[in-house]
C-alpha cells in the first residue's frame, strides 16, 4: 500500500508523527512496512543524489558576504546592510532553526529475505569503521549500528534530515554493493519520534520475530559498549550525547518491558508449548529429579532441548536412528548432559524415563499401550505416572497409554490450548508493553528538549562576560595608572561577584529536570523570554564570531 505524505520545514525541527513522514526534494515515495509500523516504516524512493557538500562551505560563502559588505562599507559603518542581512539570513538559515533529527534506516526480518540482510551485516570487528565511514559525511553527525540474525538498523543523529537520509543511503548502497534503487523496496526509514520508539519497541522484543526474545536487549546493550568504547578511543562525537541517551533509555526500556510486564513468559513453538505444557503437569512444576527422553534428533528435538535446558533440564537421554545428528545436539548444547542410543534400545530408554518427547520424522505409532503396560510405575519423584509427550504428525505415541493407570499421553491437539493461552498472555503484556515504551520516550524528548537551553545559556553568560570586561576596562581606564595589582584584582572579583548574581536567577529558570516534561516546558518558555529580553538572538554577531573561530582554525 503506497502512502505520499508532504510536510514543510519551518524553523523549528519538524517531528513527524506516527502517521506522518517528512518528504525529501523532488519527493519520497513512502511505502508501509509489511508489520509493526505501517503507518510509521516507509519505504524511500528519492531523486537523483546531489554531490555532497564540505561542512565549512557555508562559512566560506559568509565569509566572502562579509568581505564584500567590509569592502564597500569600511568608510562608514562596520554594519550590515539590509540586503547583505537578508543574504546572510538565506545562506544560514539552517543553522538558526533545531534541525538535528533522529534518524532510523534498515531492514529486518519483517521487511527483507536473509539474501538482502546479509549483505548488509556489519561483523563487530567491523563496527568501529563503519561508524567512522558514515560520520564522514557532512550531515551525519552521531550514528551507530544494530546488526544481528534478523535485523541490520543504522541510528543517526543528522544535521539535516533530507541530506542525512540521502547520505545514509549512499553509504548502504556502496556497503552492499547494491544500487540504491534496489534497496529501497525492502528499506524502512523513522524519523524523531517514530524512530525513538522503533528502538525502544526492538529492545523491549515487541518487533522481535518471537516476541519478547530476550537476546535482542543484550545486542542493544552491546551496541552501547561499542559506541561508547569507539567514543573513549577516538573521541570524535561519533557515539555523541544523543545517541548514547538514546540507547541508555532503549536498555532501560527493555528491562522494564521484561520486569513489568510477563511478555517474556508463555510458550511461542509447538516444542516450547510441549516443554512448558510438562512442567505443568510434574508434581513438582519443576525438571528436578525428573529423567527425561527424547525420541528423534531433529529441528523439533533441537528445540526441545533448548526449552527443555531453559526450563532447569539438563540431563536427557535421546534416542535417533543413527549417530551424526546425535553429535551435532552435542555440539550445540555443551552444557547439557546427553546419553546417546539408537532406536534398537528404544524401549530400554522408556522405561528408564519418567518423561518421553516424541519428536521423530516416523510415521508409524513407536510406543504403543502394549509396550508401556509392563514396564509398571516410574519414580515416585514424579508420582509414579510415566507421561508422554507426542508432537509428531503422524503421531508416534499410542493414545491408548492415557487408559493406563502409570500413563497418560499429550499430544498436538493438547498443546493447542497452552499455545493460544500464551498467545493471548503476550497480546495483553504487548499492550502493557506500549504503555510503558510511551513513557520512555516521553522521557527521552523531554531530555532532548531540556538541549535546547544549552546554546541559551551559554550565549547569555557570554553576553554578561563581554559587558562585565568592557564596563571594567572602562573604568580602569578612567582610574589610570594609580591602581595596584591588588586593587585591581579586587575589582576584577567584584565585577565577577555582581554578574554571577545577577545571572543566579536566570540560569536557575533555564535549568530543569529533563525527566519531567512539564519543567522542561516551563524552562522553554523561560529560554525564549530571556532570549527576546537580552535580544540573544542576534544573528549578525553569531556569524562574526562563528567566522572568528573559523578564521583562527
Amino acid at each position: 500500500m503506497g502512502l505520499m505524505t508532504t510536510t514543510t520545514a519551518t524553523t523549528n525541527s519538524v517531528r513527524s508523527s506516527s502517521n506522518s513522514c517528512s518528504k525529501a526534494a523532488g519527493g519520497l515515495l513512502l511505502r508501509g512496512a509489511r508489520r509493526g509500523h505501517r503507518d510509521n516504516a516507509t519505504r524511500v524512493s528519492s531523486p537523483p543524489r546531489p554531490r555532497a557538500t564540505p561542512k565549512n562551505q557555508n562559512l566560506v560563502k559568509v565569509a566572502h558576504v562579509l568581505q564584500e559588505a567590509k569592502a564597500t562599507s569600511a568608510s562608514t559603518s562596520a554594519s550590515f546592510t539590509e540586503l547583505d542581512k537578508l543574504r546572510l539570513s538565506t545562506v544560514n538559515r539552517y543553522a538558526q532553526e533545531r534541525k538535528n533529527s533522529i534518524i532510523a534506516v534498515g531492514l529486518t526480518v519483517h521487511t527483507a529475505p536473509v539474501e538482502v540482510r546479509e549483505k548488509l551485516a556489519v561483523a563487530e570487528s567491523e563496527w568501529n569503521e563503519c561508524v567512522s565511514d558514515l560520520t564522514a559525511y557532512p550531515h551525519v553527525d552521531e550514528a551507530c549500528i544494530l546488526s544481528t540474525c534478523n535485523r541490520m538498523e543504522l541510528y543517526c543523529n543528522a544535521l539535516s534530515w533530507h541530506r542525512g537520509v540521502k547520505e545514509v543511503e549512499d553509504w548502504l548502497s556502496k556497503r552492499s554493493g547494491v544500487p540504491v534503487e534496489e534497496l529501497r523496496p525492502y528499506l524502512f526509514l523513522l524519523r524523531d519520534r517514530d524512530a525513538i520508539r522503533h528502538l525502544l519497541r526492538v529492545s523491549g522484543g515487541l518487533d522481535s520475530l518471537v516476541m519478547g526474545e530476550g537476546q535482542i536487549l543484550a545486542q542493544v546493550k552491546n551496541v552501547h559498549r561499542l559506541g561508547t568504547e569507539y567514543e573513549q578511543e577516538v573521541k570524535s562525537g561519533a557515539f555523541g550525547r544523543h545517541l548514547n541517551a538514546l540507547f541508555k533509555q532503549a536498555i532501560q526500556a527493555g528491562k522494564r518491558v521484561r520486569s513489568e510486564t510477563d511478555i517474556a513468559s508463555g510458550a511461542v513453538s509447538v516444542s516450547s508449548a510441549a516443554a512448558e505444557l510438562c512442567q505443568m503437569k510434574l508434581p513438582s512444576n519443576t525438571f528436578d529429579g525428573a529423567k527425561v527422553c527424547i525420541v528423534g534428533a531433529g529441528t523439533m528435538s533441537k528445540l526441545l532441548v533448548k526449552h527443555l535446558f531453559s526450563k532447569g533440564c539438563t540431563e536427557m537421554t535421546v534416542v535417533n536412528r543413527s549417530m551424526p545428528r546425535c553429535l551435532e545436539l552435542q555440539e550445540e548444547f555443551p552444557e547439557v548432559k546427553f546419553t546417546f542410543e539408537l532406536s534398537p534400545k528404544l524401549m530400554d530408554c522408556v522405561k528408564d524415563a519418567d518423561v518421553v518427547f516424541a519428536a521423530s520424522s516416523s510415521d508409524t505409532i513407536l510406543i504403543t499401550k502394549e509396550d508401556v503396560e509392563p514396564m509398571g510405575e516410574c519414580s515416585e519423584a514424579v508420582g509414579g505416572v510415566r507421561r508422554f509427550f507426542d508432537i509428531s504428525v503422524p503421531r508416534n505415541i499410542d493414545p491408548a497409554i492415557t487408559e493406563l493407570d502409570h500413563g497418560h499421553a499429550y499430544n498436538v491437539d493438547d498443546l493447542k490450548e497452552v499455545v493460544e493461552a500464551n498467545k493471548a498472555q503476550r497480546a495483553a503484556a504487548a499492550a502493557e508493553a506500549e504503555l510503558l515504551i510511551v513513557e520512555e520516550i516521553q522521557g527521552y524528548e523531554a531530555w532532548r528538549d531540556s538541549l535546547e537551553t544549552v546554546p541559551t545559556i551559554k550565549k547569555l553568560r557570554t553576553k554578561a562576560e563581554d559587558i562585565r570586561r568592557s564596563e571594567l576596562d572602562k573604568a580602569l581606564n578612567k582610574v589610570g595608572e594609580g591602581l595596584s595589582k591588588k586593587e585591581k584584582r579586587v575589582l576584577e572579583d567584584l565585577s565577577k561577584g555582581i554578574v554571577n548574581k545577577l545571572l543566579h536567577g536566570p540560569m536557575a529558570a533555564l535549568r530543569c529536570d529533563a525527566g519531567d516534561p512539564e519543567s522542561v516546558a516551563e524552562s522553554i518558555d523561560n529560554m525564549h523570554a530571556l532570549e527576546n529580553m537580552f535580544d540573544l538572538k542576534n544573528e549578525e554577531e553569531d556569524i562574526k564570531k562563528m567566522l572568528e573561530r573559523a578564521g583562527r582554525k
